[in-house]
């Protein structure tokens, strides 16, 4: 094709074969002959496997949706489980077994603490979350919601000294709290030095005290008679008392304490995935570059605000003195995950043999290992590992089979890329139902490689929807969160992990908080995502990154999972009460509230994904509230709407009109951008409207409900309208 350069067999989209030959392969160790080369030859191999597997998806939901009109009126739990036994969905029972990885960094292995999402494609994002491994205490509190407005707190405006004296007491009730004084209390304290290796605290009375017995002191910058950071640790998190009497903060502060800097994002995922939109070569390459930048540590971003001109680049490590005199050094950049596509979906990026388009999960897996592999080499003044491993998230796997595909592909990418076995670590993402029905036998595929799992709300409640699409109306969605199959999947993710060995091995995970402006809120009910035994949990921004990082301190999650571990129940049988409603009678206010709640959400996402290529956003709800929302809310939010139209508890016409209705809405929200195209003002020449239509009304016939296929064939559809336009 005359798009494309021919190589071997393969056809390459000239913008990918350039960056691959120009800033990929110099310093990787590789000739470009022998990686395109390799590359041939592992698409051959894997290519029918991966098509194999995704005929076994359809087969599957074709076979449920029978067994399902069969058997509704006479359902017997039993027979149902009996069913899904004899059709492989439900997987026997694996031996009990612990995984094996090896050389895990610390801040997956051992650390307890937030975790970022980003999405790859913005380079400005990336390395504000790759930053966000330390974080302002006094400026998160103070410009959030987390300290209240009441009686002249008030955020706007200039520095408000009320506002900031609270910010100052929340920070000394902290101290307290992370690092107790032997006598009174951090909000005496009028001087901080280091005495004979240990910190000592001159209080407003005069006297003299320490730090309590078991708070660790870790390291100080500065002079010990006048330091201006001590650098503490409290259930494996650093924090750092900032000192500077010049400053404009520390100048009225009796001890000059300016800030508290926390140790906040342990880990980030840049995002290849669900975040972004990479629907050809040219994005494809900017996901790339962008991650090729923070693997060797050069990525850097411009941009103006205001007037003025900014450029952002990594942060360096932070050095100090340790108790003992020695130099300490310590990352200043979060541990850095890369997110690659799933098994389903393809990209014109490359042509096989055949001229067909190669699955985009093969494509990103060898790509991000490669440009990974100069971090490895020190090709960079950053090493993103300290261990020599790469850590990659693969999502939307369905059963153990496909997680066993994945660890092939890991072997075969090791091997072209002449890295030691193993060196690629995996996270797996339980946010299919096949997944955390069959979660232990998913673990013991990768067994020697795993690092990671998780839960996630919206792909999986979107999942469990389509899967029991025939089983009838689904319960609304804001009953989702207390339903009896949700509270056994997330609960059942934790107890799995940690009967296979991952304490001081993985993280497991949870969920995202998506209302970055609700910090408050976030940090009252977070918190329980540690009670329940993970080790890290998704925030939305750098600054609730580090909010979240103060529960870590509240809570040591090593000694709830100690507890956990001695009673880890198998809750199946609980995941697979699917969420029926009993009760399908929901009056016409409330059947027209729940559509209007999903096509509002599907309407201000789509419009961004699809016309604008933005991927993750804060998107406002229906009542107004910004939500930080990716392709997943799709998901849930179709699945919902294909599932009540499909059960006849809403016409095609009722779907309509509340479509075209929160359009209108849609429009309102977004009337500020001056690039924003109305879709209410022609909805049949709108792509973005046609797009969120098809999601809805082809929800029933999408492969397990996903997004993708219809998401990506309409942002191709706008690039090229809008270029013509152009």
């Amino acid at each position: 094709m005359k798009d494309y350069l021919k190589v071997g067999n393969l056809q390459v989209a000239p913008a990918l074969y350039e960056f691959i030959n120009s800033e990929a392969i110099p310093e990787s160790g590789l000739k470009s002959e022998q990686f395109w080369s390799g590359l041939e030859t592992l698409v051959n191999d894997l290519t029918p496997k991966n098509k194999e597997l995704l005929a076994q998806r359809d087969e599957i939901q074709s076979q449920i949706n029978a067994w399902y009109r069969e058997n509704n009126e006479s359902f017997d739990f039993n027979k149902y489980k009996s069913f899904l036994e004899e059709l492989g969905y439900l997987e026997p029972d694996v031996e009990d077994f612990k995984i094996t990885t090896e050389a895990v960094d610390d801040e997956i292995s051992i650390q307890a603490g937030p975790q970022l999402v980003v999405p790859v494609n913005n380079a400005r994002y990336a390395i504000n979350a790759a930053n966000a491994r330390w974080g302002s205490l006094y400026d998160a509190l103070y410009g959030t919601d987390a300290i209240n407005e009441e009686d002249g707190a008030h955020r706007s405006g200039g520095y408000n000294q009320v506002r900031g004296e609270r910010v100052i007491e929340f920070a000394r009730e902290f101290l307290d709290e992370a690092a107790s004084l032997q006598e009174s209390s951090h909000k005496n304290a009028v001087q901080y030095r280091i005495v004979d290796g240990k910190v000592s605290v001159t209080l407003a009375d005069g006297k003299t005290t320490g730090l309590e017995e078991g708070t660790k002191f870790v390291g100080y910058q500065g002079e010990p008679e006048n330091p201006v950071a001590i650098l503490l640790k409290n259930n494996g998190l650093h924090f750092e008392i900032q000192i500077d009497r010049s400053h404009p903060i520390g100048k009225t502060d009796d001890a000059g304490v300016k800030d508290i800097l926390m140790e906040a994002a342990l880990t980030t995922i840049m995002d290849c995935e669900d975040s972004v939109t990479a629907v050809d070569a040219e994005d494809k390459v900017i996901v790339y570059r962008n991650w090729l930048g923070l693997m060797k540590g050069d990525l850097s971003s411009t941009f103006v605000k205001g007037n003025k001109s900014f450029t952002r680049t990594l942060n360096p490590n932070r050095s100090y003195t340790s108790p003992s005199g020695e130099e300490l050094t310590l990352s200043g950049r979060s541990m850095m995950f890369v997110r690659n596509v799933g098994h389903l979906m393809t990209n014109s990026a490359i042509l096989d043999q055949s001229g067909e388009e190669i699955q985009e999960g093969i494509l990103d897996t060898v790509i991000t290992s490669l440009l990974a592999k100069h971090t490895l080499l020190g090709n960079g003044p950053y090493q993103n590992s300290s261990k020599g491993s790469v850590y990659i998230v693969k999502p939307k796997m369905h059963g153990s089979e496909e997680v066993a595909f994945a660890n092939q592909l890991f072997d075969r990418v090791e091997d072209l890329l002449e890295l030691d076995r193993n060196t690629l670590k995996i996270g797996v993402m339980d946010e299919e139902r096949r997944t955390s029905l069959n979660l232990k036998a998913c673990i013991r595929q990768v067994k020697d490689r795993v690092v990671f799992i998780n839960t996630g709300f919206l792909d999986r409640t979107g999942d469990e929807i389509h899967t029991s699409m025939e089983a009838g109306p689904m319960i609304r969605k804001s009953e989702m969160k207390t339903s009896t199959w949700l509270q056994g999947y997330e609960q059942s993710n934790v107890n799995v992990g940690l009967a296979t060995g991952f304490q001081g091995r993985a993280q497991i995970g949870k969920g995202m908080w998506a209302m970055p402006d609700m910090m408050d809120d976030m940090l009252k009910q977070k918190i329980a995502q540690l009670h329940t035994g993970a080790n890290t949990a998704w925030v939305p921004s750098p600054t609730a990154a580090t909010l979240h990082a103060l529960h870590y301190h509240k809570v040591n999650v090593t000694n709830v999972q100690n507890e956990m571990v001695k009673d880890s129940k198998d809750l199946r049988d609980a995941i697979l009460d699917y969420p029926v409603a009993e009760n399908a009678e929901w009056s016409p206010e409330e059947v027209q509230q729940e559509l209007d709640n999903n096509a509002q959400s599907i309407l201000g996402y789509v419009v961004r994904w699809v016309e604008h290529g933005v991927g993750c956003s804060k998107v406002p709800d229906i009542n107004n509230i910004g939500l930080m929302e990716d392709r997943a809310t799709l998901r849930i939010s179709s699945q919902h709407m294909a599932n009540w139209l499909h059960h006849g508890i809403c016409t095609k016409d009722q779907l309509r009109e509340t479509l075209q209705r929160m359009a209108i809405v849609v429009d309102e929200q977004n009337a500020d951008d001056p690039e924003y195209m109305a879709m209410s003002a022609n909805y049949d020449n709108s792509v973005a409207f046609q797009a969120a239509s098809e999601l809805v009304f082809e929800g029933y016939n999408q492969p397990n409900g996903y997004t993708e296929p219809i998401l990506h064939r309409r942002r191709i559809e706008a690039k090229v309208k809008f270029a013509v336009k152009q």
